[in-house]
């Protein structure tokens, strides 16, 4: 019998692993290869899943975000 991984975020067996700069991660969802790899917001610290806004060098979530830590 194969022992699996843990889910690094929750826990749970693993059911696939996500590869970035060469370092290998085991999650069992989407949600907690999100919770791990996504950046935040720098204004309001959501999870930034997609392009997000680009200002001054950053990345946003959203455009009201963006124009809240820029004025």
């Amino acid at each position: 019998m194969t022992t699996m991984e843990k889910c690094e975020v929750c826990g749970c067996e693993k059911s696939f692993d996500v590869v970035v700069e060469g370092e290998s991660h085991s999650f069992d969802s989407f949600e907690c290869a999100i919770q791990a790899l996504a950046p935040a917001c720098p204004t309001c610290d959501v999870r930034i899943i997609g392009h997000g806004v680009e200002a001054n060098g950053e990345t946003f979530c959203c455009a009201h975000c963006a124009r809240e830590e820029l004025v």
